[in-house]
Parts: C-alpha cells; structure tokens; sequence
C-alpha cells in the first residue's frame, strides 16, 4: 500500500518555499555498517567540506533558509539545528560520522553529501499517514530516557511529522522517535528528503539515494513520488 504524505495549510503558509520527495523501498535488505557504508560516509564528509569551502554549515544558502524556517516557528536554530546542520557539523569534526547500520548510514551520507535534511521511517511500524503539522501540545512523543521509555509532548505551534499514533519526528526533522526508527529488522521504508527554498536540490539527492539503496538493497523495489512544494 503507497503511504499517504500531507502537509498542513498551516506549515505551507509558515514556510511556502518547502518542499520534500519522498522515496518508498521495499524488500530491504539492511544489517551492520560495513566498510562500504563507512566509505560512503567518509566520502560525503570531503564533498561537503568541498562544498563549504571553509564556512560553517549554517552559513550555506540551504541552511540559511532552514534557520529562517525553524525561528518562524519559534525554535531556536543554534540550539535545536535541523537534522542536515547538525550532521553537518559532526561530519567536520576529527570524530567524523557515526556508523549506524546500513540503511542510515546510506541516507545519512546523502544528507551530508548534499547538505538537505533526510529521513528514514520504517513503514511497518507507521499507523495510518504521515502528516507534517504545526503541533496543538497535546501530542505524545514516546522517546527514551535514562534507557527507558518516556513522553514528551511537542511545543504548542511546533512543527512535527506524525501518524496515527503519536509525533514521529519533533522539530521538522531535529529528534526521531525509537518507534519508526531504521533497525537492522528493517524490510520497507520511506525516506523523506526535506528542502527549503531554491538552493536545495532535491532531484540529484533522491537520485543518488536511489542507486545507493539498489547497490546495498538489490531485488528491492522502490517508489519515487516527485517532488512536493
């Protein structure tokens, strides 16, 4: 069944120059990080810093346009970056990358490669259609704390994506929730690439994600749904 994706009047009003491809797989095939994986990552990490050309990642037109977006909602862009900035800034430091498991580290290396926020979401584990909305503050958001789990809920007027359940995703794209998380388990996922404005480049970043999961994931079937804006 193709996942159904909505983006509120509210969160298009917000920020009009959004837009996101969103990339169904199926027939997964996901497990450790490998020296593949850690070669891709290794790789995004110079093509952006080829990219920057010795700016920090918040001042790169894509990023400026994500600050804007997060203070229209009010959150506080260098505290609470969005998920591409702060993968960004890991991946210049001497720590590098985290090697998470196959499929993360796949779409983690796009985000940092083409500095857009990406996101994986198990489809098995989403209930009904993910929806991006401006937050009431009632919502939950089952996370872990101290090892165990935990609620929280979302800032009245914050931008999240949900489904059915709960919040998935807090702050556009800054914190997943463990729920719809990538796992070794893995079999079928979306995956969500998120633009601001006219510097994102979407097209070559699906494009790419796209010949990565067939390399690492052959015999899988995947669905391109064209860009939303």
């Amino acid at each position: 069944m193709t996942l159904t994706l909505t983006v509120s009047d509210e969160v298009r009003t917000l920020a009009p120059g959004f837009t996101h491809i969103a990339i169904e797989a199926y027939d997964l095939v996901n497990g450790p990080s490998s020296d593949g994986t850690s070669a891709l990552l290794d790789d995004a990490a110079r093509r952006l810093a080829a990219r920057l050309d010795g700016r920090a990642p918040h001042e790169d037109p894509h990023m400026v346009d994500w600050r804007a977006a997060y203070t229209a909602f009010g959150a506080k862009p260098s505290r609470t970056r969005n998920s591409a900035e702060a993968l960004a800034k890991r991946a210049l430091t001497d720590a590098g990358l985290p090697r998470i498991n196959t499929l993360v580290d796949v779409y983690n290396a796009i985000s940092v490669a083409h500095l857009i926020p990406v996101g994986g979401e198990d489809l098995d584990h989403i209930k009904g259609g993910m929806r991006l909305v401006r937050a009431t503050g009632d919502e939950d958001f089952v996370t872990t704390a101290g090892g165990e789990p935990a609620v929280e809920h979302p800032d009245a007027g914050e931008i999240v994506w949900c489904d059915d359940e709960g919040v998935t995703c807090r702050r556009w794209n800054w914190r997943q929730g463990p729920r719809t998380r990538l796992t070794e388990r893995t079999v079928n996922a979306v995956f969500l690439l998120e633009g601001m404005g006219p510097h994102a480049g979407l097209d070559a970043a699906a494009a790419e994600l796209v010949e990565l999961l067939e390399k690492f994931s052959p015999g899988s079937r995947i669905v391109v749904h064209e860009p939303v804006g």
